[in-house]
């Protein structure tokens, strides 16, 4: 069975490639299939816009299609920033000057508890759909730290491993990250579905 990744993302593409391998799912890219959309992620959850973008790709191909949305969520800053991690500090801004961004508005806050939330959403044709959440506990760091990962990985500091997920290795941040979490669940729930 082929599934549609709604994305431009080749990272995200291997992760579920190696998870869902084992079901004997085929995963490919939107490009893959000859469409290069992007739907306005304009809902207020993770869920929202997960579906928004499966929705669209789904009926755009015919084919069952997966997304995600995923952020990070700062406790001092009421859960932000959240459904708008891509967009902090303006559309454009690298990433670099979004963890900037976040270090200076973090100054004298505490607690510095924050989560990375990822919400995955698999529309089929049919009109079934599957739901899978993960999330991963850790803190703000105080400086960025390590050259791995993307996004706001150098700034988010696991306690229990005394490091930034950008100071890990593909291998360990996979077995706690929000997305390997959530990846997980689907992939079970996917499992189910399959064998209906």
């Amino acid at each position: 069975m082929k599934f549609v990744l709604a994305s431009h993302n080749k990272g995200k593409l291997e992760e579920l490639q190696s998870i869902l391998g084992e079901l004997g799912v085929e995963v490919v890219l939107q490009s893959e299939v000859g469409l290069n959309l992007e739907p306005e992620e304009n809902g207020t959850t993770f869920a929202e816009n997960a579906r928004i973008k499966a929705e669209a790709v789904m009926k755009a191909s015919g084919l069952p299609a997966i997304a995600d949305d995923s952020g990070l969520c700062v406790d001092a800053l009421q859960g932000g920033p959240g459904v708008y991690s891509a967009r902090y500090g303006g559309e454009g801004l690298s990433y670099g000057a979004k963890n900037r961004l976040l270090l200076q508005n973090m100054q004298g806050q505490m607690p510095r508890t924050c989560h990375f939330a990822c919400h995955i959403t698999c529309c089929f044709p049919n009109g079934d759909v599957l739901d899978a959440e993960g999330t991963c506990q850790g803190t703000v760091a105080f400086v960025p730290m390590g050259e791995g990962g993307f996004g706001f990985d150098p700034v988010f500091f696991v306690p229990s491993l005394k490091k930034t997920f950008a100071q890990l290795t593909a291998e360990e941040k996979n077995v706690i990250s929000h997305r390997g979490n959530a990846l997980r669940t689907f992939a079970q729930e996917l499992k189910t579905y399959l064998e209906k």
